[in-house]
């Protein structure tokens, strides 16, 4: 099993004229727009007719209906996507990340991805060149980001700045604190790295199709040939952590995106694997600081 693909681009047009929420006039203005050098408001707006702009930090903002998908694509931008309201579910052939409410990912650029929208999804975009995010030590792979209040506000402040805004005036300063800013936000451990070898993959893949705890070391190395003590060295050797910890982070993954979707937490508990509804909320809480009773609802 691999990782779904739906048709591949490779290039921000794709990823423009594929959205399910931009129809061709739109798209249409806003190039027009671009070409007389008048863009204004970057609300509603997507990165193609910006891909170009003189401007080493671009943000948009957009709204997603439920299920929205963008297939494999990628930027010549890093892409910071801040989840303002709504979670997404973010996937590379090196792992699959979930950003939960007023949380961010960030995607270096050049790296092929897809995203899908779990629930109505309000994304603010943060475009920045690759020369930039180097330059500001941005994370050199994907990664799930820690959001502050000033992170927030700078967000909102700057989508509503022209997109030709002035670099020596507030504007620019503007943009250039929120780069700083997003360069001190600590990572967040969602994510379930993807191993090499192909076979191991497609178990991985199948254990994040139907994550459970249920699923032992035993029953993966069986599949595999190996012995007990083969694959867990082999399994840490490609991902990097132990199975019991990666199949933990693909069962907290799942949750996420069910809890966005409005499963209760009995539920979602309990078809994961969990002996039970607190155990599954003390491991909540423990990983990303409150319980799902509460988390959801603070972040809406």
């Amino acid at each position: 099993m691999t990782l779904p693909r739906a048709s591949v681009g490779t290039d921000a047009d794709d990823y423009a004229v594929g959205s399910p929420i931009l129809k061709s006039s739109k798209l249409t203005r806003f190039r027009h727009q671009a070409n007389l050098c008048r863009l204004r408001a970057m609300r509603d707006t997507l990165l193609a007719p910006y891909e170009d702009i003189p401007r080493n930090v671009v943000v948009t903002a957009n709204d997603y209906p439920a299920s929205s998908a963008f297939s494999a694509h990628s930027h010549r931008r890093g892409q910071f996507a801040y989840a303002a309201c709504g979670t997404i579910s973010m996937f590379t052939t090196q792992g699959n990340w979930v950003v939960p409410p007023l949380r961010a990912c960030w995607v270096p650029a050049g790296v092929v991805h897809e995203m899908r929208m779990r629930g109505p999804v309000t994304m603010l975009n943060t475009f920045v060149t690759a020369e930039t995010a180097q330059a500001k030590g941005l994370p050199a792979t994907c990664c799930v980001l820690e959001v502050s209040t000033l992170l927030r506000c700078l967000l909102d402040e700057a989508i509503d700045l022209p997109a030709h805004y002035d670099l020596d005036g507030r504007e620019g300063k503007i943009m250039g604190l929120l780069v700083d800013e997003i360069a001190t936000m600590p990572q967040l451990s969602l994510n379930a790295p993807l191993p090499a070898d192909p076979q191991l993959a497609r178990l991985c893949c199948a254990l994040l199709d139907q994550p459970s705890l249920q699923v032992d070391i035993d029953e993966m190395a069986d599949a595999l040939n190996m012995s007990r003590r083969s694959f867990t060295r082999f399994f840490r050797a490609q991902t990097g952590i132990g199975f019991a910890q990666w199949r933990q982070q693909a069962c907290l993954l799942a949750a996420i995106a069910r809890l966005g979707d409005g499963d209760s937490v009995t539920t979602v508990a309990m078809d994961l694997g969990y002996g039970s509804p607190s155990a599954f909320t003390a491991l909540f809480q423990r990983v990303l600081g409150t319980p799902p009773s509460r988390y959801f609802k603070e972040r809406r």
